[in-house]
């Protein structure tokens, strides 16, 4: 059975307990790289011939299966025999919402690895997974092409439902054209286009991270309205078009980074267009935020941040560029808007 609330236990078991959550990241990471749900996914099977079949321990697989049983992922019936349950069959490689992709990257040895140098992250403000791959994390992705497609489906499992959100809270009309700035696999802009067919798009981002984009955009029906075009958002950015969106890119980067790639929007803006900023922004009181554990993802990986309101105002200033409103979404993410000041 799943874990307790967390919040019903004494302080002391609730800290007890966060200090293992690590524990569930590695076995899900080991039920993702053995696929053990593809191989549950035929029926009802023995520990010992799962292990036959993935070349692992029979006695320690069966161990880990009723480990799985506590997590919730399977089920044993009287004759010791393992079935998937539902959330057990999310796990499945090709499952909607790529949560296999998303454990193979986020529970990863090399990503835990990372996070082994957070002390020294918070001591330094060095990214630790840089120590960890000796190379910064996207230095890292350009070189191994098959980790890259995997953290690009990893970035749809992870924002989950935040295109359709995006799409629904802010107002495309009139936008004749769209550009997708480091848009990956276009899972954004392939949802906006979806809403607005009166839209064109361009999809931008380097050669290695868009092999992967024109199935996507061919599953989405979009594929004849987007241009994928290849390229460094610090080098350059497609010029005249309406809209420029930068989902979960600045928070990437340092501020000079960041300043570099606000200024290329800045002056590729058409008249009137806008520069909009999808990321989870931060409240400023003490609120719980999804945003607030991932401002410690980005100090540890790629070396950028959270921010709150006022500290996107600052960068943005910095740019030359106005922030004019704050759109809230039906998802954790807020779309920062802003123009040329």
């Amino acid at each position: 059975m799943p874990e307790p609330d967390i919040t019903s236990l004494p302080p002391h078991a609730q800290l007890v307990q966060m200090g293992t959550t690590h524990w569930v990241s590695h076995i899900l990471y080991v039920s993702a790289k053995l696929s053990l749900a593809d191989h549950l996914d035929k029926g009802p099977t023995h520990a010992a011939d799962l292990a036959a079949a993935t070349n692992t321990h029979p006695p320690s697989l069966g161990r880990f299966l009723r480990t799985l049983g506590h997590l919730g992922l399977v089920t044993e019936d009287n004759a010791g025999r393992f079935t998937l349950t539902p959330l057990g069959a999310a796990l499945k490689n090709g499952a909607p919402g790529s949560a296999r992709a998303a454990i193979l990257t986020l529970a990863s040895p090399i990503m835990t690895q990372g996070w082994g140098h957070l002390l020294e992250s918070v001591q330094t403000g060095k990214p630790g997974l840089e120590q960890a791959m000796g190379m910064p994390i996207f230095d890292w992705l350009t070189q191994h092409p098959e980790e890259a497609s995997l953290f690009s489906e990893t970035m749809v499992s992870f924002h989950g439902a935040e295109p359709s959100a995006v799409a629904a809270a802010y107002d495309f009309s009139g936008m004749h054209t769209i550009v997708d700035v480091g848009g990956a696999t276009g899972n954004l802009l392939a949802t906006i286009l979806g809403q607005y067919p009166k839209s064109r798009g361009i999809l931008y981002d380097l050669p290695h991270v868009l092999r992967d984009a024109s199935a996507l955009l061919q599953s989405h029906g979009v594929a004849d309205r987007v241009t994928i075009e290849s390229g460094s958002f610090f080098d350059r950015v497609p010029t005249g078009c309406d809209a420029y969106l930068l989902s979960h890119i600045i928070h990437d980067w340092t501020e000079a980074q960041c300043l570099t790639i606000l200024g290329h929007c800045r002056r590729a803006l058409a008249p009137a267009g806008r520069v909009l900023i999808i990321e989870m922004v931060l409240p400023e009181d003490n609120a719980p935020h999804p945003g607030k554990m991932l401002d410690m993802m980005m100090l540890v990986g790629p070396g950028g941040q959270e921010r709150t309101v006022p500290e996107y105002r600052a960068l943005l200033d910095k740019a030359g560029l106005r922030l004019t409103r704050v759109v809230p979404t039906n998802s954790a993410v807020s779309i920062v808007e802003a123009m040329s000041a």
